[in-house]
C-alpha cells in the first residue's frame, strides 16, 4: 500500500524541479480515494502516517523571498543605524522607536487570539464599522534605554500630525523628566505611514512641534522599504500587547487602555497609556514654502532615510 501512495502522491507533488521543497496538490481524503479505487483501503489519518514517514507534514509559508529590485543600499542603512545607536546612547541622548499598531474597531467584536475560560466570550457575529463605538488609533512610543513603553490611543485618523502630537505629548509628560539634560532626540521610524520619509505632514509638524516649541534637535532614521520588521518597537513592546489582549474583546476605549497598561514581561517591561482627543484630518497639504523654511539638514548617507532637524530659533525652548 505505501508503494501505492507513493505511486498516487508523486504526479501530485508540486514544487521546484531543482529544489528540496515539495508538496502535495490533493488533499488526505482525496488521496484515501484514490487508494481505494487501486484496491487499497486507507483511511485519512493512516495517508497522513505514512506521509510523514516519507518526510510530508502540515507547513505554513515561509516568507524568505525578497520582492523587487535589490537596493544597493539595502545594508548600508541598517549598518548606520546601529552606529548611530551607539552614539546618541553614548552621550546619554533618548532613543525611542515609533510607529502605529494595528487599528481595532471598539466594541463587541471578536479579537484574534485565545483566552482561558470556561465558556466563549460572546460577541457580534459580524464585524460592521457601524455597530463600533469608534476605531482606535494607537500610536507606540519605545525607550530603547529604559525599556519602556508609551502608546497614545486616537479615535480620528492616523496622521502625520497625530504621529507628532503623541511623540510631543510623551516628551512633555515622561521624556523632559527623565532626560532633563537632553538637547537632542533620536527617533527610529519605518520608511512608510504616518511616520514615513517622505510625508512632509511628518517633517513639518517635527519642526514646530518638537524642534522650535521644545528645543530639541530632532534625528530621525527611517529603515528602508521592507525592512519595518527590525524596528524595535515591533518585537519589543507590540507584540507583548498583543499577547497581552489575545482573545480579549476590546469592548470599550477604556478597557483598550487597560490592557495596554497591564502589558509586563519578566524582562521588566512597563506601558502608560492615555486617550489623545482631537480630530486630526485627511488630505492636508504642506506649502513648499513651508518645508524650504525648515532647518532640515540631510545626513551624507542615505540621504533619504537620514535626517536631522533642529530649532529655527534657539531661544524659542519651552519651559
Amino acid at each position: 500500500m505505501e508503494t501505492e501512495l507513493l505511486g498516487i502522491v508523486t504526479p501530485e507533488t508540486a514544487g521546484h524541479p531543482m529544489g528540496t521543497r515539495t508538496w502535495v496538490r490533493s488533499s488526505l481524503r482525496q488521496l484515501s480515494q484514490c487508494l481505494a479505487q487501486a484496491g487499497h483501503a486507507a483511511s485519512a489519518p493512516t495517508v497522513s502516517r505514512l506521509l510523514k514517514m516519507h518526510d510530508y507534514a502540515l507547513r505554513v509559508n515561509a516568507k524568505e523571498k525578497e520582492a523587487g529590485a535589490h537596493h544597493p543600499d539595502r545594508d548600508t542603512p541598517f549598518h548606520y543605524i546601529e552606529a548611530q545607536q551607539q552614539a546618541f546612547a553614548a552621550a546619554g541622548y533618548p532613543i525611542i522607536s515609533v510607529d502605529t499598531k494595528k487599528k481595532e474597531l471598539i466594541g463587541h467584536f471578536k479579537n484574534a487570539g485565545q483566552v482561558w475560560c470556561q465558556h466563549p466570550i460572546e460577541v457580534n457575529v459580524h464585524d460592521f464599522p457601524s455597530d463600533a463605538l469608534g476605531r482606535a488609533v494607537p500610536y507606540g512610543i519605545y525607550d530603547l534605554q529604559r525599556h519602556e513603553g508609551a502608546v497614545y490611543v486616537g479615535a480620528s485618523a492616523d496622521t502625520s500630525e497625530f504621529a507628532v502630537t503623541a511623540i510631543a505629548h510623551w516628551w512633555e509628560e515622561v521624556g523632559r523628566a527623565v532626560y532633563p539634560q537632553a538637547t537632542q532626540l533620536w527617533l527610529l521610524a519605518d520608511a512608510g505611514g504616518s511616520n514615513g520619509c517622505r510625508p512632509r505632514l511628518w517633517k513639518a509638524p517635527l519642526q514646530s512641534q518638537l524642534s522650535d516649541w521644545l528645543g530639541l534637535h530632532v534625528t530621525v532614521c527611517h529603515y528602508p522599504t521592507g525592512g519595518s520588521k527590525w524596528n524595535p518597537i515591533e518585537h519589543r513592546l507590540f507584540s507583548q500587547i498583543t499577547i497581552n489582549w489575545a482573545g480579549k474583546p476590546l469592548r470599550t476605549f477604556e478597557t483598550r487602555l487597560g490592557y495596554l497598561r497591564d502589558t509586563t514581561t519578566t524582562t521588566g517591561l512597563k506601558v502608560t497609556a492615555s486617550l489623545l482627543e482631537g480630530v486630526y484630518q485627511t488630505g492636508k497639504r504642506v506649502a513648499e514654502a513651508v518645508m524650504q523654511s525648515l532647518n532640515m539638514e540631510h545626513h551624507t548617507i542615505c540621504p533619504q532615510w537620514n535626517y536631522t532637524i533642529r530649532p529655527r530659533v534657539e531661544a524659542a525652548i519651552a519651559t
